[in-house]
């Protein structure tokens, strides 16, 4: 073990940072012929016109700096979703954006146990507090540690379904006066979708800022951009990854009150989304009809698998995003990703209680999904 000395690298870095456990993104694997159903990418490329449109960027402006605003790119969202540009902010993905929302809208942590018993100051410990709901994105309590704030969890109910507001005035851990609330809606991992007046009502009891994050929002039945355009204290996050096949350019935004998207513009680094991000990401927006054609043959195939894994003994949960979170039968879930990797097929097994009985399984093509099925046909 090193010892803390003023020599060991170990004491320049913060005790919180020590303290970390970052985020694990799902595995990248190179293994040739692997069905890779593990990272919730969409199956199918970009449209033509978008690599065309990156291709055709490709030239002397590489040495220029992008657009500090991604004006052109609020423009084309603000037109999407009915509002003003000044409604839009763009990220380096929709998890830069996450985290300039705790930075933003989050105090720092005091000693906890302080602030706690003393008398009046509960308030200062709901100003420094990260809440959301477990199971969800797992990188919503990492982003509460980086900062140094508390972090509130609620359980949802045993079929991942929302708690309504009275069950969760009763007893369900919640605090409706945290400084920011995150719920991710249709729900990861479990897949779930909510309705936008179930949303509502949970935004319009909260005191704080509520970041609705809508990753998965074009394979559900609804959405909730509505609530970001009229509650003053919501924002809904998208992205270019999940749906529109842009992983590797990092493209996201928020929508919300102009008073919340100002307040995050003043911290957000310069130039923060690169050039052909930006211009793939307007070009997806030209393109629509290609990318809903492709939402459909996604969600065809997510009900037919839902459907064949049933058949063979799986509790399969139902699902409003491009993934079903299925409980196999016979072995232990752990079991079944090796099982299926050894086939050389890839899904995704998460360690927490909530959902260790469970794989997650992205809906990729029709043949990938025909793939899967036989391999756990082949297992039982």
């Amino acid at each position: 073990m090193l010892r803390m000395n003023s020599r060991s690298p170990i004491s320049l870095i913060r005790p919180l940072v020590r303290r970390l456990h970052a985020y694990v993104p799902g595995e990248q694997p190179k293994i040739a012929g692997l069905i890779k159903l593990n990272t919730n990418e969409n199956p199918f490329p970009p449209s033509p016109k978008v690599l065309a449109a990156v291709k055709n960027a490709v030239d002397g402006r590489l040495r220029l700096y992008p657009n500090p605003t991604a004006q052109s790119l609020r423009e084309k969202l603000a037109e999407l979703h009915g509002c003003a540009p000044e409604n839009i902010t763009v990220g380096n993905g929709s998890d830069e954006l996450l985290a300039l929302s705790v930075r933003c809208f989050v105090e720092w942590k005091r000693d906890a146990r302080d602030v706690w018993h003393l008398r009046g100051l509960q308030l200062r410990l709901a100003k420094a507090t990260v809440q959301y709901f477990t199971p969800s994105y797992s990188l919503y309590p990492v982003l509460a540690d980086i900062h140094g704030a508390a972090k509130n969890e609620s359980s949802l109910n045993p079929d991942f379904s929302m708690p309504g507001l009275e069950e969760l005035r009763r007893g369900k851990n919640w605090r409706f006066d945290a400084a920011l609330t995150f719920v991710t809606t249709p729900n990861a991992p479990g897949g779930r979708g909510y309705k936008t007046s179930d949303l509502e009502k949970l935004c319009r009891a909260q005191k704080g800022v509520v970041v609705l994050d809508e990753a998965y929002a074009d394979f559900a039945d609804e959405n909730a951009m509505e609530l970001a355009l009229k509650l003053p204290n919501v924002l809904v996050a998208r992205t270019f990854s999940k749906a529109y096949s842009l992983c590797f350019q990092r493209v996201g935004y928020f929508a919300g009150n102009t008073e919340l998207i100002a307040a995050l513009d003043k911290i957000r680094d310069s130039y923060n989304v690169n050039g052909l991000g930006q211009i793939a990401a307007e070009a997806t927006l030209d393109d629509l009809d290609y990318y809903r054609a492709n939402f459909k043959k996604i969600i065809s195939t997510r009900e037919w698998l839902s459907g064949e894994l049933k058949e063979l003994g799986f509790r399969v949960l139902p699902s409003r995003t491009n993934f079903i979170l299925a409980g196999p039968p016979k072995f232990p879930a752990d079991n079944w990703l090796q099982k299926l990797r050894d086939q050389k097929i890839l899904v995704r097994w998460f360690s927490a209680p909530e959902v260790r009985d469970y794989l997650r399984i992205t809906i990729g093509t029709q043949s990938d999904a025909l793939a899967l099925a036989q391999a756990a046909r082949a297992t039982l």
